[in-house]
């Protein structure tokens, strides 16, 4: 994904601070409770700006220094390559999921999205 496609030009800086999108990104995961989930699109949709592509870029960019288990893909399916850390979190915290039939790769469970998701909440006063 190019640089170009995101809001407001996110991509890597070559100074400390974030960019305005990746700040606004960051404090919708860090709003996510415990045992709860937002998919990229839906950051994306509470933030009335950019999609899930983008959000996924912010995340994949900055995403560490925030509980980042807790932004998913729509359907459930762990972060490839990070699903046994994830899953190690979603376990402490008691987010719902769905075991793995026995043809899912790597038998991993996948988040359960019925029961798991986080629509928001109310947003707080002066949070656009």
């Amino acid at each position: 994904m190019s640089e170009e496609s995101l809001p407001n030009g996110v991509g890597p800086e070559h100074d400390d601070a974030l960019p305005e999108y990746a700040e606004r990104v960051l404090d919708v995961a860090e709003r996510i409770p415990p045992g709860r989930v937002m998919t990229y699109g839906d950051v994306a949709e509470w933030l009335e700006e950019g999609g899930p592509r983008q959000v996924g870029r912010v995340m994949a960019l900055y995403g560490g220094v925030v509980p980042w288990w807790r932004v998913v893909r729509a359907d459930g399916v762990l972060l490839p390559g990070h699903e046994l850390e994830a899953l190690d979190h979603y376990r402490a915290e008691g987010t719902p999921l769905k075991e793995a039939g026995r043809a899912a790769e790597g038998h991993l469970p996948r988040v359960d999205m019925k029961r798991a998701r986080w629509d928001g909440g109310e947003r707080t006063d002066g949070h656009t």
